[in-house]
């Protein structure tokens, strides 16, 4: 666990999916303030976070429980981004940026998570 969280690609890119979460929500329906998008926001927010948290842990374990948290997060946000293509709230084409670094993030997080548990 020698660099820190800010120099992994995962937790960049994490960061990178916050910021287009949030741009992208801002075009929602205004009654969506405090309910969906309140929602993706969070699980947006908890994805780089629990890199962080996780990476600063003393154990692998500890680390891989919080990567498992973030990626449980993703998956949360990936739903909610169905979710809002669903009920017209964005285009397929809106959410498509998003969506690409959200399946990034997953696929980095599912390697780490993978190369810290064959330590373990």
């Amino acid at each position: 666990m020698g660099r820190g969280f800010k120099d992994l690609i995962v937790w960049q890119k994490a960061m990178d999916l916050v910021e287009e979460t949030y741009r992208v929500i801002k075009c929602m329906p205004k009654e969506e303030q405090y309910g969906l998008s309140s929602q993706m926001r969070r699980a947006a927010v908890s994805i780089p976070s629990n890199i962080a948290e996780g990476h600063l842990r003393n154990s692998s374990k500890e680390y891989v429980n919080f990567l498992s948290i973030a990626n449980g997060s993703n998956a949360e946000l990936y739903t909610q981004y169905q979710i809002c293509i669903r009920l017209g709230y964005m285009s397929e084409e809106q959410a498509k940026k998003a969506l690409g670094l959200q399946e990034e993030v997953g696929k980095m997080l599912n390697a780490l998570i993978s190369k810290l548990t064959s330590n373990i």
